[in-house]
Parts: structure tokens; sequence; C-alpha cells
């Protein structure tokens, strides 16, 4: 696939995950307001923290405790922010030098726009990939955030109209072209069981993070061996490319 074809792609991947992302911000939206939280307190979360795992831990937990909670409810929305750090070391060389580029490119820095990003095989279309992924995830997000705050009431479940479930969707979409050999199939497969067996048993955040341990582990080890015909990669960024 040449360097248009693939910038293309980069477009219409960015476009698609961020409106499905913006979608499931009309859920958190709605929760927050009915967790006790003001509109604007509401839009703040989302206009400063903008990782929504970690916002929906935060309303879960003050729902559950009022505001006595709020130190845990904080403890948990952080623990679950964790792994953007390690998304930030993965995409520093694709953003390149400078302190402003850097700090542009810091809160565009999650799930979505990096795996978006990694999916691609030249370095246009991963910065592509990349801005237009968190930028309109941004955007999209506190709009959506703004709208079932305000509407909450009139929407009744965010979960009948499948909100719940619109990220996870978008994720899997990602995901499912790279399931093509044992080891990823394996890794899958292990990072999943383990997150179902601890969600009910363990804070949230906690089994995410212990999930991508695992992956790690069963990526690592490489326990199935290699595949005669390894899948091809995305080529990384060296700085070489002509990153300033």
């Amino acid at each position: 696939m040449d360097d248009e074809a693939e910038a293309r792609a980069a477009w219409r991947e960015a476009l698609g995950v961020a409106v499905a992302t913006s979608a499931y911000g009309i859920s958190f939206g709605a929760l927050a307001v009915a967790a006790g939280l003001d509109v604007w307190q509401t839009c703040v979360l989302s206009l400063l923290m903008f990782t929504g795992g970690s916002q929906f831990a935060f309303v879960g937990v003050v729902a559950a405790g009022g505001l006595a909670a709020a130190p845990s409810a904080i403890a948990s929305a952080a623990l679950l922010g964790v792994r953007n750090i390690a998304y930030g070391m993965r995409m520093s060389p694709l953003i390149g030098r400078g302190r402003l580029r850097r700090l542009a490119a810091a809160p565009f820095t999650i799930d979505e726009s990096t795996a978006v990003s990694l999916a691609r095989r030249t370095p246009r279309a991963r910065r592509i990939g990349f801005w237009v992924t968190g930028i309109g995830i941004y955007v999209g997000w506190n709009l959506s955030t703004l709208a079932g705050a305000l509407l909450g009431d009139v929407l009744g479940d965010p979960r009948a109209y499948g909100l719940d479930a619109a990220a996870a969707a978008a994720f899997l979409a990602l995901l499912w072209p790279r399931l093509r050999m044992r080891q990823p199939i394996a890794v899958g497969i292990a990072a999943a069981v383990v997150a179902t067996m601890l969600t009910p048993v363990l804070m949230p955040g906690v089994p995410v993070l212990v999930a991508a341990v695992v992956a790690v582990v069963v990526g690592w080890t490489n326990w199935l061996g290699r595949d005669v015909s390894p899948p091809e990669e995305p080529d990384d960024v060296p700085e070489r490319e002509g990153l300033p």
C-alpha cells in the first residue's frame, strides 16, 4: 500500500474511531450528573482529565460513596490513567522533538490515538492517525459530555442505546485484523480472560493493568513459538526518517 493510500486509510480509521468513541461521552455525561456532579463539574472533568476509563472510574466511586469517596475516586482514576505514560513513551519518536510539540501532543496520547496510529505502516499515515483521532475524540467527547449532562434525564439509561459498548466495539475493530497468527491470538485471549476474572473482585483500573502485564509476559516469552510466516508489522518511526 503506497503512502497516499495509507494516509487515506488513516483518515477513515481516525474519523470512524472518533465518532464511535465520542458517542460514548453521552453516557459519561448522563452518569456523572446522576452521580451528583453538576453540569459544569462534569464538563470540566472531560476537558481536563480526558481519559474515558479514568473518568468513569472517578464517577463510579463517587456514585457509590458520595463526596467522602473522593480520595478513592481520585486514586482509581489515577491508577487507570497510568497506562498513558506507556503510550507517551511509544509515541515519542513519532511526535518528534521539541517541548511545545510534545506538550501539544500530551492530551491526545490516549488509547484510541495510539491504536490508530500504530495500525498504519508509514510515518505520515501514523501522524495523521494520531492527530486526527486525538483531536477528533477530544472535541467530540466534550460536546457529547455536555449533551449527556444536559439531557441525561431525557435520554434515560444510556445502555439502552448501546453507548456503553461503542468504545469497546471500536477497539475490537482495530484489534481484529491483527489476530491472524497464534501468538497474537494467545495474547488477546490471555489478557481478556484475566481482565474478565478480576473485574468483579478488584477496584476499577486494576484488572486492565494486570491484563496488560499478562499480555506483555505472554507476548515476550513467546510461549507458542514463532509462526512460519509471521505477519508484516508496521515499521517504527526512527529519528533518521527526517523527524526534527
